[in-house]
């Protein structure tokens, strides 16, 4: 594999002590031109460093783009892999290992009636396109993709998410042998709807993962409740199944620490939405918070703890308003599930075409930086968004899970303990493939724990179901956890 080094400026640039991010212009992520869409914080060579994957998907076509990280943020530009050579109108990606090798495969859409594109990694970080098989062979208008193990075999599956043509999303199930069976009966394969994102979460904590699906042009979204055994109950009633709009993505997180998965949907005009999970798939709508106030041209989204300070906090892009640049949104938890918009830090004062969004700690310092996809439709020459995270004193924990079975650890969920502010909190984090439309976290599972003197206790349920308790964990460390041993 050819590349070409660059090195990033690692430097704190002129910033206030109020300032949560840097912005990073001197690196081949922010300085590379093209029509972006998805981004990927992925670890695709295994040497510990994430890289950044970003998509491009201009209607004539452009290569999507990969940089490998060479320690702490030093990228380089990916020039000869199949990857990034397929000069395709390419939308939303997803990554995770398919074949149980070690490795994270990858999965990228098309729009315009064009296939999807399907490679496997060989280990080092070079992917092989794959040119046969179900995956590479239904032409559409795909948004983007998430894998998740919907049966529990130990083997990802695939959805994708279609907004045109015959507009039905797909399902395939994985052979257990590096390819996929397409799924044509039920209704998550013949419903038909402007689909845009699509996430495999266990919303009601059952142990499976549930899969929800956004919808544009006022369409009511799209629940399936997990029922065991590969079937799935769409599910009709409720706030969150009632309250179509314009929705371009959902973010899932437990906002307010109480042990389940809450969701963020954005709004490409009106308000954006968000729902607080009161158990057995009932949610309730939060009317008055910031976060449901601001008018939005919103494409994406994503949770991430970027101060530390043991809850998540939250970023917004948005896009497309007339001719005119946005700005995008930063949320910061007040500690209850409730937020405070911050329009002072850099992140929030660039104006931009913006749609993807992704956090990752590329550095290893223990606070997650984020990348923004730029999109300027028939324009090929917009630079994406790089910032790295300032940090600050409060501590943290990030942790990698292990196991034979589902090696990318989709659906595994974390629980930390932890005294933060004189009480004790539990806080949960589920590993997923798509944290919002064309979004995808490192998937390494980072938690803020603040101004904590211990971790009391880790629990750990892997994806087939064993539970794990672990204690005497350092603060401010990296982790690996294998599944089975103590």
């Amino acid at each position: 594999m050819k590349k070409i080094f660059f090195t990033s400026c690692l430097l704190k640039l002129t910033t206030s002590s109020a300032q949560y991010f840097t912005k990073v212009e001197n690196n081949p992520i922010s300085s590379t031109p093209g029509d972006s869409r998805s981004v990927n914080w992925v670890d695709v060579n295994g040497d510990g460093f994430i890289d950044c994957f970003i998509s491009n998907g201009p209607r004539g076509g452009q290569n999507n783009s990969l940089f490998l990280n060479h320690n702490k943020g030093n990228f380089m530009a990916v020039v000869s892999d199949s990857i990034v050579n397929d000069h395709n109108p390419s939308d939303g990606a997803t990554f995770a290992d398919v074949d149980n090798d070690g490795d994270l495969d990858a999965f990228v859409v098309n729009w315009y009636n064009i296939n999807n594109l399907f490679y496997l990694n060989d280990g080092n970080g070079n992917f092989k396109k794959v040119t046969a098989g179900a995956l590479v062979n239904d032409r559409g208008y795909s948004e983007t993709a998430a894998f998740g193990d919907f049966d529990k075999d130990g083997y990802v599956d695939l959805y994708v998410t279609n907004s045109e043509g015959r507009k039905n999303n797909l399902l395939y199930k994985n052979d257990q042998k590096g390819g996929f069976q397409k799924i044509t009966s039920g209704e998550l394969v013949t419903d038909t709807c402007y689909s845009r994102c699509a996430n495999w979460c266990d919303i009601d904590n059952d142990g499976d993962l549930d899969l929800f699906v956004t919808n544009e042009n006022k369409q009511n979204e799209n629940l399936y409740r997990n029922d065991g055994n590969g079937n799935f109950t769409k599910l009709t009633e409720g706030s969150l199944l009632n309250d179509g709009g314009n929705t371009t993505s959902a973010s899932w997180a437990d906002i307010d620490n109480d042990g389940d998965l809450d969701v963020f949907l954005t709004n490409d005009g009106g308000y954006n939405s968000l729902f607080k999970n009161t158990g057995n798939f009932n949610f309730t709508k939060v009317m008055t918070d910031t976060v449901a106030t601001t008018p939005a041209h919103s494409f994406s989204s994503a949770w991430s703890d970027i101060d530390n300070d043991g809850d998540v906090d939250l970023v917004v892009t948005n896009s497309f308003s007339g001719k005119s640049r946005l700005v995008n949104y930063l949320y910061l938890n007040n500690g209850d599930g409730s937020f405070k918009r911050n329009t002072t830090d850099v992140v929030a004062r660039d104006t931009a075409w913006s749609y993807g969004c992704a956090f990752g700690d590329y550095d290893n310092d223990g606070f997650e930086d984020l990348a923004i996809a730029t999109c300027r439709f028939g324009k090929t020459d917009d630079v994406d968004l790089l910032y790295r995270n300032n940090g600050n004193k409060n501590h943290w924990i990030t942790i990698t899970l292990k196991t034979k079975n589902n090696r990318s650890v989709i659906g595994a969920k974390v629980y930390v303990k932890a005294e933060i502010n004189k009480k004790t909190v539990w806080q949960i984090r589920e590993v997923s493939s798509q944290n919002g439309y064309c979004s995808q976290n490192d998937m390494r599972i980072h938690f803020g724990l603040g101004k904590a003197t211990s971790v009391e206790e880790i629990k750990v349920i892997w994806p087939l179901g064993l539970t794990q308790l672990f204690k005497n964990v350092k603060l401010d460390t990296f982790i690996n956890f294998i599944e089975g041993k103590d």
